[in-house]
């Protein structure tokens, strides 16, 4: 399970909460990203989950059209466009430092029939920083989706499901032995989470 700083600014995008802080023309680079990833698991479970650390440097903010340029430890700029919900937009300033955690979580649960429903639901939600706080945010969204598995071919380590609308699909398990409990009318459950948390720091020089 990988994370890029790509996946990560589309994610800020929705909840960056920035203020500003004393802008300088010769700063620190910021830090290289710092992933954590681990897996557990349990009979008729496994939840990979994984985050990454990112530090960028406001390069230009675009008020109007609500856009701004951060750099990232390896000197490539990418542009975030940030939402109507975040509040704290006017307090950003060249130079301000950000520091983006992206937080990742999948469990797959095995159900036997009458355990659960086939179906799909989702949530989200966002907490911002009040208009003149210090910055912070964090965003959730989650989603569960459960399928009936219809066919199984443990020598390939595969499995077939059908999702609640009918579709089917095959995959590949990335550990086959994880398929060696599951039966054909079974259902699998997968919840997926991600999050983001952003804040502000000042600048080294500045502490």
């Amino acid at each position: 399970m990988t994370m890029g700083t790509g996946k990560t600014a589309r994610a800020l995008g929705v909840v960056l909460v920035l203020a500003g802080c004393a802008a300088q023309e010769k700063m620190p680079a910021p830090a290289a990203p710092v992933v954590v990833a681990n897996v557990t698991e349990k009979p008729g479970q496994v939840v990979e989950q994984a985050s990454i650390t990112v530090a960028a440097k406001v390069v230009r903010v675009d008020q109007q059209a609500r856009v701004v340029t951060l750099r990232n430890a390896s000197g490539d700029d990418f542009e975030v466009a940030v939402g109507e919900e975040v509040k704290n937009l006017p307090q950003v300033r060249k130079g301000d430092d950000v520091v983006v955690t992206y937080y990742e979580s999948m469990a797959i649960t095995v159900r036997k029939k009458g355990e659960a429903k086939p179906g799909v639901e989702t949530g989200k939600g966002i907490v911002t920083a009040e208009p003149g706080a210090k910055p912070a945010a964090t965003a959730a969204r989650k989603t569960a989706l459960t399928a009936t598995v219809v066919g199984l071919d443990k020598a390939a380590g595969s499995v077939t499901l059908k999702g609640p609308k009918g579709k089917v699909v095959t995959i590949k398990a990335r550990e086959p032995r994880r398929l060696e409990g599951v039966k054909v009318g079974d259902l699998i459950e997968v919840e997926y989470t991600e999050a983001v948390a952003v804040s502000v720091e000042k600048p080294a020089a500045s502490q």
